[in-house]
C-alpha cells in the first residue's frame, strides 16, 4: 500500500482539516483518497461527526460506539486533539498550517477572529496555504452566520420541494416535501470544496495562496439547475410534473430498473425491446414531441409489459440494443457486484470495535488503478506536541 501511496495524484500535499459538519469532512476525505495526507483537528471530546448516528455494530453483533458516517469520512486520516481556545493550541495549529498545502474549515464565520481563523489573518501568516471555508451559506452575505444541517441546505437549494416525483408521487401523491436520504446536500458542499481547492492548488505556482469560500446551498443550486433554468423560461417546476414523460423508475416482477430515453435511437431500442407492440409502432410516435405529450399512456404499456419480467432479463437485452437501464440495486447487491469489485470500489479496513468492514473508496481511478486508504478512522488521540 505505500508503494500506490507514493504515486497516488496528491502524493506528498498536506493538508489540515477543521470540520465539526460532513461538507469539510467529505471534501478532505475526497482527497485523501487520492493520496493527500490528512490531519482532523479536533476539539476536546472529539468532532461531533463521532457521535452522529447509527453505530457500526461489532464483530458479534454487539453494539460499538464507532460512528458509520465518522468512520467514512475520517478512514485515511490523522488525528489531533487541539484547543483553539488557548494561546498554546492556536501556536499548536500554527505549526500544522505551516507545513499544509490546503486547509479546510467550517468554524462560524462570528467565531474565527477569536481563534485566529479569519481570513485576512491566514492569508497574513500563510500566504502559500489554500484556505478553503466550507460552510452552509458561505462566509460571505446575510446569511453567512445561518446554521444548516442537511435537511436545511436540501431545502434552501431548491430540491427537497421537489421531491418525491416520477413514480414515488404517483405511488404517494399526497405525501410532503422530503430530502434525500443521508447527507446529499452537505457533500455536494464537499464535492465543490474538494474541486475548489484542487483548482486552487493547480493555480498556486502562479497565483500563490488563496481564499476558497464555498456554500452547500450554492453547490445544491447547481444540482438542481435544471429547475432555475426551467423558471427562466417562465415554468415553475414542481414534484408532480418532475418527471420525464415516460421511463423513470419502472416496476418489475422482481425488483425496479430505470430507464431514460432521450434520443430516437434509443426509443427505437426500446420499441424493438418490448416487441414492436402494435401501439409502439404508431407512426405517430415516431415525433419526440407527441411522445412527450403520450407520456402517461406509454408508461402504462411499459409498466404492465415489465410487471411479468425479471429486471436482468430486461437490463441485458436492452443493453443490447442501446436502451440506457438498470437495475435499481441495494446496498447489499452493490457490495457483492462484480462491477464494482473490478472497479475496486470498496477495500477491507479496520474500523477499530467495528473489525474489518468493506469501505467505500474513491470513485477515481488514475492510470487506470484504483485509489486505495491508508487506514481506518483516527483514534481520538491527545494533542500532538510538535517540535519548532
Amino acid at each position: 500500500m505505500a508503494g500506490q501511496e507514493d504515486q497516488a495524484p496528491l502524493a506528498g500535499i498536506r493538508i489540515v482539516a477543521i470540520a465539526q459538519g460532513v461538507a469539510a469532512a467529505y471534501a478532505a476525505r475526497l482527497l485523501a483518497t487520492m493520496g493527500a495526507r490528512v490531519l482532523l483537528v479536533e476539539p476536546a471530546g472529539g468532532s461531533p461527526l463521532r457521535r452522529e448516528p447509527p453505530f457500526l455494530p461489532g464483530p458479534s453483533g454487539e453494539e460499538t460506539e464507532v460512528s458509520a458516517l465518522f468512520a467514512y469520512l475520517a478512514a485515511g486520516m490523522d488525528s489531533a486533539v487541539i484547543d483553539l481556545a488557548s494561546s498554546s493550541g492556536r501556536e499548536a495549529l500554527d505549526r500544522h498550517l505551516a507545513e499544509a498545502d490546503i486547509f479546510f474549515d467550517d468554524t462560524p464565520p462570528d467565531e474565527r477572529a477569536a481563534v485566529a481563523l479569519d481570513e485576512a489573518g491566514i492569508a497574513a501568516r500563510f500566504p502559500r496555504l489554500l484556505h478553503v471555508s466550507v460552510l452552509p451559506f458561505g462566509a460571505q452575505g446575510d446569511k453567512a452566520g445561518w446554521k444548516g444541517a442537511d435537511l436545511i441546505v436540501q431545502h434552501a437549494g431548491g430540491e427537497g420541494n421537489l421531491l418525491p416525483n416520477g413514480l414515488a408521487v404517483e405511488m404517494f401523491p399526497g405525501r410532503a416535501p422530503l430530502k434525500i436520504g443521508g447527507h446529499f446536500g452537505e457533500m455536494q458542499g464537499g464535492i465543490a470544496a474538494a474541486l475548489g481547492a484542487l483548482s486552487a492548488l493547480w493555480a498556486r505556482p502562479e497565483a500563490g495562496g488563496q481564499a476558497v469560500d464555498i456554500s452547500s446551498q450554492d453547490a445544491m443550486l447547481a444540482v438542481g439547475a435544471f429547475a432555475i433554468q426551467r423558471l427562466g423560461d417562465g415554468s415553475v417546476e414542481h414534484r408532480v410534473e418532475r418527471s420525464f414523460r415516460y421511463g423513470g423508475v419502472i416496476p418489475c416482477a422482481d425488483g425496479h430498473l430505470e430507464l431514460l430515453t432521450l434520443e430516437q435511437r434509443q426509443w427505437d431500442g426500446l420499441v424493438r425491446l418490448l416487441g414492436s407492440p402494435d401501439w409502439a409502432t404508431d407512426p405517430a410516435l415516431a415525433s419526440s414531441i407527441e411522445r412527450g405529450r403520450r407520456g402517461p399512456e406509454i408508461n402504462r404499456h411499459i409498466r404492465e409489459w415489465a410487471s411479468v419480467r425479471r429486471v436482468d432479463d430486461i437490463v441485458a437485452e436492452g443493453q443490447k440494443l442501446g436502451v440506457p437501464l438498470a437495475r435499481y440495486k441495494s446496498p447489499a447487491e452493490i457490495l457483492s457486484g462484480e462491477q464494482e469489485a473490478h472497479r475496486g470500489l470498496f477495500q477491507s479496513i479496520d474500523m477499530g470495535g467495528a473489525g474489518l468492514l468493506d469501505v467505500l473508496v474513491s470513485p477515481f481511478h488514475f492510470g487506470g488503478a484504483a485509489l486505495s486508504l491508508r487506514s481506518g478512522p483516527p483514534a481520538l488521540t491527545e494533542m500532538l506536541e510538535v517540535t519548532p
